[in-house]
């Protein structure tokens, strides 16, 4: 499964927010996604957010080819034909768009490997540094300021933008092509121009929570950044290999989504079998199912907030509702709504609204989001390990 966010109102807006979202937790660099298995060429996506309406697929598609056959831009016609649909997370792609999304979510990306947020006083910040990525060697750190991009002020740009521009998605920027940011880090400003390069995204990372907390500990932490190719079984690998007993404290906050099939996966980890999740296309009705075998012993706790999408509040609802996990943060995002892609003339791809998917109790995501077990404003992190140590799983 897979799912893109984008094009809203003003042209450009919806594939940028769509493409954001993948590569955004892909490292600051575009979109995010929570997509159905692979198997036809039409296969379902789910996106974000409640949808009013849908484009029709035949009045997008005719509108691609006529505008090929006069010599203009089948994607621009396509993308007017899906504005003025109200299907509000429709998204129409060029060529080179959609691979690089297709290249992200199979866990590469073009880049400069930082990934940004917006700090609490309104200015872009460096969430993340990938190792021995253009922007390490570079020593940009996390908490570093962004301040320019290219010689453009991004203080008050939306993050999505600043995305596009490190990734040069205006330009058709490749890997070799060069960026220069404007660094602050405390009082200090500094020039660096780097060079983009393709990266392969680290979706998962694992570490004993005693080496962060004072005391013995047997919990081990899974942070999961985005379900990209491998993921799924990174985090089966890291649950068979946790010592005996020790609790799992799985970290979904700020995880865009990503493929369905890896969250599957994850969620397979801590089930024997069972729902994972329903959904439909064109109203017909489907489910998606755990693989046996996964560990249903030793304890769980989920952590999650605002930032947590698409196929990550797929695997956080199949934990919850089937009693496997206690969940804690804030609600998770609300991005429920399965998209279907499919090529145009000219090369371009268009993916449009044709249902929703819901927890194994029935429960809708797209608009609402999951309310987590305890919900927690502040020092989450804490609070999740405590709840953690309670259930008998390290403190």
């Amino acid at each position: 499964m897979s799912d893109p966010e984008s094009r809203v109102g003003p042209r450009g807006l919806r594939r940028r927010a769509a493409l954001t979202l993948v590569f955004a937790g892909v490292l600051a660099t575009g979109a995010a996604t929570g997509a159905l298995p692979r198997g036809d060429q039409r296969e379902p996506r789910v996106h974000t957010r409640s949808v009013a309406a849908t484009a029709d697929h035949d009045a997008v598609a005719e509108a691609a080819a006529d505008a090929v056959a006069d010599g203009k831009s089948g994607t621009e016609a396509a993308e007017e034909v899906v504005s003025r649909s109200g299907d509000r997370w429709g998204a129409v792609y060029d060529q080179r768009e959609y691979q690089e999304f297709e290249q992200a979510l199979d866990g590469t990306y073009t880049g400069v490997g930082l990934a940004a947020r917006r700090s609490s006083d309104g200015r872009v910040a460096v969430a993340r540094v990938q190792p021995g990525s253009p922007a390490a060697r570079a020593d940009i750190r996390p908490g570093d300021l962004l301040s320019t991009v290219d010689g453009r002020r991004v203080d008050r740009m939306p993050v999505s933008d600043v995305v596009a521009l490190l990734r040069g998605d205006r330009t058709g920027a490749k890997a070799g092509s060069t960026v220069r940011l404007g660094v602050r880090r405390g009082e200090a400003t500094r020039t660096e121009t780097l060079r983009r390069a393709r990266l392969a995204v680290e979706s998962v990372t694992v570490r004993p929570v005693a080496a962060e907390r004072s005391g013995p500990s047997g919990a081990v932490l899974i942070e999961v950044g985005s379900f990209t190719k491998g993921s799924g079984a990174a985090v089966r690998e890291a649950v068979r290999e946790a010592p005996p007993g020790a609790g799992v404290l799985l970290d979904l906050r700020g995880n865009p989504g990503g493929l369905v099939t890896e969250a599957v996966t994850a969620a397979s980890a801590f089930l024997d079998g069972g729902l994972v999740a329903t959904y439909d296309v064109h109203g017909e009705q489907r489910a998606l199912y755990a693989r046996s075998g996964g560990d249903t012993e030793r304890p769980v706790v989920v952590l999650v907030d605002g930032g947590t999408m698409s196929a990550a509040e797929l695997v956080t609802g199949a934990l919850q509702d089937r009693g496997r996990a206690v969940t804690v943060g804030s609600r998770t995002f609300g991005k429920g709504s399965v998209q279907m892609p499919s090529r145009l003339a000219g090369g371009s791809v268009a993916e449009l609204t044709v249902g929703h998917y819901r927890t194994p109790a029935g429960h809708g995501v797209d608009g609402k989001g999951i309310t987590p077990d305890l919900v927690v404003t502040s020092r989450a992190r804490e609070r999740a390990e405590t709840v953690l140590g309670g259930l008998g799983g390290g403190s």
